[in-house]
């Protein structure tokens, strides 16, 4: 174990990784506390100590967290990140979730071995997208017109229906435009999650698994999709990343 750490004291928990012993790394956690790791049998918590029993989620421990994980992917082949602020109280209590999930942690890092997490982000760059929705599709406008012309003063429910067909085209596109993208990009991936939309501009959000080596050709395959879109859309792709979206571990406690 690191100098300076306590056995007793809460463990922050950043990542469940491979271990063939405990090791301590050179970049600081939550608080500038040592990084260090806790084993059990095949598998390690990546740890730091903290004094309390909950970390808030301000910005500067996002940040540490992630800057944990971002030099743990540079050293380990595989890596489970947890959520932000899972909090263990003790050495013991970390061995035992290790054991009591010995076999599931394994699997997860068997399968995100050599694998890295990239994200693709693609939004409608316009400047007012129910204008720009109304301008390509000619069923919008007709219904915007009719309302809005016709009528004069349309009621609130003349507008809930209007803004129900923009919704219904608006997931519509959402879902031809997501697949004609995933159908290039499966060529580079390992496998392909789909995240949802924050925003009413945006197209897609995708979450990609895969190989560290094969980074230069995903980029390819970005360059590949954007080429099918016009220049009212963006496309923002980001990582790599630890495979936060294909961790698939329930842990018992």
């Amino acid at each position: 174990m690191a100098a300076n750490t306590s056995a007793k004291s809460s463990k922050y928990v950043y990542a469940i990784v491979n271990a063939p012993g405990e090791a301590a790394y050179e970049f600081p956690g939550i608080g500038g506390a040592a990084v260090y790791s806790i084993a059990s049998g095949k598998v390690a918590a990546v740890v730091s100590d903290v004094s309390e029993d909950r970390i808030r989620p301000e910005r500067r421990h996002l940040a540490t967290q992630q800057a944990v994980l971002k030099g743990l992917l540079s050293q380990a082949d595989a890596m489970l990140p947890m959520a932000f602020g899972i909090i263990a109280n003790g050495s013991k209590a970390v061995q035992r979730i290790l054991s009591r999930n010995h076999e599931a942690c394994c699997s997860q890092l068997q399968r995100v071995a050599g694998m890295v997490e990239m994200g693709l982000r693609v939004s409608w760059s316009v400047p007012n997208i129910f204008e720009y929705f109304v301008n390509i599709h000619p069923d919008l406008k007709i219904a915007r017109d009719h309302l809005l012309g016709a009528r004069g003063n349309p009621s609130q429910e003349d507008k809930i229906e209007l803004g129900r067909l923009f919704d219904h085209l608006l997931n519509e596109d959402r879902e031809a435009y997501t697949e004609k993208v995933e159908d290039i990009l499966r060529s580079y991936c390992q496998e392909i999650k789909r995240n949802k939309c924050r925003q009413e501009s945006e197209v897609m959000n995708l979450a990609c698994l895969i190989r560290r080596d094969r980074q230069d050709q995903f980029e390819n395959g970005v360059f590949e999709a954007a080429r099918l879109f016009d220049n009212n859309y963006i496309f923002d792709y980001n990582g790599p990343w630890a495979p936060h979206n294909f961790v698939e571990l329930d842990l018992k406690l």
